[in-house]
Formats: C-alpha cells, sequence, structure tokens
C-alpha cells in the first residue's frame, strides 16, 4: 500500500516572524510538508537566535521552533528588500507575521491589505492584544500576556504567584495561529478564496483559562493557587519518597479513595471514617489527609510507591525533571525521538505529536543558517547574480 502524501505538500508559506508565536506555529506548517520561507533581518536575523547558546552553540528557542524553513535575509526598510518580499508572497499561498502592532500595515504586509491584493492567499496576523482597542500598542512579551490573562494569577503557591515555565501565550496562540491556516485553507479549497486570519495572544490564553475563568465569572471566586495540589480534591499532590524521590497521586472519588485507603495507605478503616470518606471531607482536612498519604509513601522508594499506587489503579507519576523527560521510556518506546540537521550538525528533536497513520513521516528538516537560502530564492524569482551581489553589497540582503 502507497504511503499517503504529507497534507501540506505543495503549499508555500511566507513568514516575516521573530521569538516564538508565529515561528512554532510555521514549523508546523513546516513539519506537514509546507515549504517555509523565513524572513531574517541581514543583521543578525530572528532576535530568537540570540536567545542563548544552549544546543551545542545555537540558541534553544531557535532550534525548537525552526525547523524546517529557509532562511532569507531581507531588509525590509529598503523598497529593494520589501519588493522581494511582496514577490514572494504573490506566489505563496500562506502569509504569517508577527511584527510589533502597526509595523506590517506601515509596511503593506498586513493581512487585509495583502488579501485584497491576493484572493487566494492565507494571510495571518499575530499580535498581542489585537489590532484596536487600549492595549493594542502595548508590548506584548509572554510573561506580560500571561498576567494580564490571569494565569499567573492561578499558579504558584498561597503566598507566590508564578508564571507558567514555557511561553505558555506564546505557544497558545501559536496553536490557534496553525489550525487557524488549516480551517482557511480548508475554506479555499471549497471557496476558492483564501482571506485574513487573527490571532491575538492574549485571547488565545484566555480561552484557555476556561476552567478558572468561568469558576469566578458563575460565582465560585478565583481558584486558590495551591501549588501542586488541587483545590477542590484530595489527596491530589506530590509526596516524598524514602530515596528522595516526589510522586505525585489524585484520587478523583470516593471509590478511589477507598482502594487507596486499602491496599496503598493499609488502613482500610479509613474508607469509611467520616474525617476521611467523601472528598469534600478530605478536602477539608486537607492536612490530615496529606499526612496519612505522606507517612505511607514516605517508607516507600520511589519505585515502589508508583508499583503499588498503579496495582491500586490509582492516577500516579513521578515529578520529572527535564533530563528525566528526555530519557523517558515511554517517548522511547513509542520511537518517538528523530535528529535534525542544524549549522552545528545533528541535533536531537521530538516528532510533533500529529500522528498519520499510513502517511508520510513529518518532514523535519534542517535548522537553517541565517541567510542560508537568501541567493537560492532570489535565483528562482529571476534575479541574476549580478543583482543579488548588488543587493549584498548595499546590505539588502545577506
Amino acid at each position: 500500500m502507497s504511503t499517503q502524501p504529507l497534507p501540506l505538500d505543495g503549499v508555500t508559506v511566507v513568514a516575516v516572524e521573530q521569538a516564538v508565536a508565529a515561528p512554532f506555529a510555521t514549523r508546523q506548517l513546516a513539519d506537514l510538508g509546507a515549504r517555509v520561507i523565513k524572513i531574517e533581518r541581514p543583521d543578525g536575523g530572528d532576535f530568537a537566535r540570540g536567545y542563548d547558546t544552549a544546543a551545542r552553540g545555537l540558541a534553544s528557542h531557535f532550534v525548537w521552533c525552526n525547523r524546517g524553513k529557509e532562511s532569507v535575509a531581507i531588509d525590509l526598510k529598503d523598497p529593494r528588500g520589501l519588493a522581494v518580499v511582496r514577490q514572494l508572497v504573490g506566489e505563496a499561498d500562506v502569509f504569517v507575521q508577527n511584527l510589533a502592532q502597526g509595523a506590517a500595515a506601515r509596511l503593506g504586509l498586513d493581512a487585509a491589505t495583502l488579501c485584497a491584493g491576493h484572493p487566494r492567499l492565507v494571510a495571518v496576523d499575530i499580535s498581542g492584544y489585537g489590532a484596536e482597542g487600549p492595549y493594542a500598542h502595548k508590548r506584548a512579551y509572554d510573561m506580560l500576556v500571561q498576567c494580564e490573562a490571569g494565569l499567573v494569577s492561578v499558579t504558584g503557591t498561597p503566598g507566590q504567584p508564578v508564571k507558567a515555565g514555557i511561553p505558555a501565550a506564546d505557544i497558545a496562540a501559536a496553536m490557534y495561529a496553525f489550525s487557524g491556516v488549516l480551517a482557511a485553507l480548508l475554506r479555499r479549497a471549497t471557496t476558492g478564496r483564501g482571506g485574513p486570519v487573527e490571532v491575538s495572544m492574549l485571547d488565545a490564553l484566555t480561552e484557555w483559562m476556561g476552567h478558572p475563568l468561568h469558576h469566578g465569572m458563575h460565582g465560585g471566586g478565583s481558584p486558590a493557587r495551591t501549588g501542586l495540589a488541587h483545590s477542590v480534591i484530595a489527596p491530589y499532590d506530590a509526596y516524598a519518597t524514602a530515596d528522595g524521590e516526589r510522586v505525585l497521586l489524585s484520587v478523583q472519588n470516593d471509590r478511589e479513595w477507598r482502594r487507596l485507603a486499602g491496599q496503598v495507605l493499609e488502613q482500610p478503616e479509613l474508607a469509611d471514617d467520616p474525617a476521611f470518606a467523601t472528598n469534600a471531607a478530605r478536602t477539608a482536612n486537607r492536612e490530615r489527609t496529606d499526612a496519612v498519604v505522606a507517612r505511607a509513601l514516605g517508607v516507600l522508594t520511589g519505585k515502589e510507591a508508583l508499583a503499588a499506587l498503579d496495582a491500586a489503579g490509582i492516577a500516579c507519576a513521578r515529578l520529572n525533571t527535564v533530563a528525566d523527560v528526555a530519557a523517558h521510556p515511554q517517548l522511547a518506546a513509542r520511537d518517538r525521538w528523530r535528529e535534525v540537521e542544524s549549522p552545528v550538525g545533528a541535533l536531537r528533536a521530538l516528532l510533533p505529536p500529529i500522528t498519520l497513520p499510513g502517511g508520510a513521516e513529518p518532514r523535519m528538516g534542517a535548522v537553517p543558517a541565517l541567510g542560508e537560502h537568501t541567493d537560492a530564492t532570489l535565483r528562482a524569482l529571476g534575479m541574476t547574480d549580478e543583482q543579488t551581489a548588488a543587493l549584498r553589497r548595499d546590505g539588502v540582503i545577506a
């Protein structure tokens, strides 16, 4: 049986992008087969290239978000460079940008302008707070949007709010931009027209605030910050084991509590004790509940505790480090790791979460060097070597 092609084979994407939100969105498109032409500044490129040097000299953010793309370094402030980008857009299926609010419109690269001139184009504007309103022109870094969306208010301990350890606002916007592109391409397949797609980081992350937001709006108040615990479920936390590990467990109903009490805590009488028999009682007596669980798990190793909880049918997990995740047996067993090429050699990378059985494997292409594809791209547009050399001499390209 022949293998199905990647779903975005033949789709060309032009992206004027930086940092995480737009690059992570277009990386999803590249993994699914699209050709992604990444437009970067000649003087350093996407500023995420300079965030760190952890990936053998390359920035970890950049490696994560930019595999499988072609890097074309062009100065958009020079009319000659802007003309090249407009020519590329004219031949593209999708355009994505996340410049500072208003910058794309000044260049004529906003979604509305581009779609008016190219009816089949799907053009995406990713912003921090949207195109209108009092926050439209505020700087919108991930941490700031996490605060504005209320995520920080429900994350952390009772005494200390904390931001998420990953760029949650950027990732949320990226995934809605990705799905927005797919939806718009599907619509184009039936109508022949593309159209603008707008995604803001605030809208995306506020949608992800669904449970605490609805809990608060409809009379329940703002959920308390409880660290690894749960505000309305007990036991639900991480507990130390004899060998220094921390094991998390979650009891979702009273049947599970009965099994935990009898098979793991070895105190079956707690199943009917009024102080523990119901979730409401356990939550009201959270300190006593946690103390009982902590004593039982504290004499076991992490491996023994997980085995006992699994045998009793109790949801549980290790509190893994990043190194633990990189060596996770489940990822290894399912063959989820690959290597991608880069300017510093092969780098380990995780397969994208979308799996299409019977189809070609995702196209996990190389991480590009700055301007690696500039000459080839301009040559394909019909530019001569002399013209390209002149642009490079003037600093318009790199």
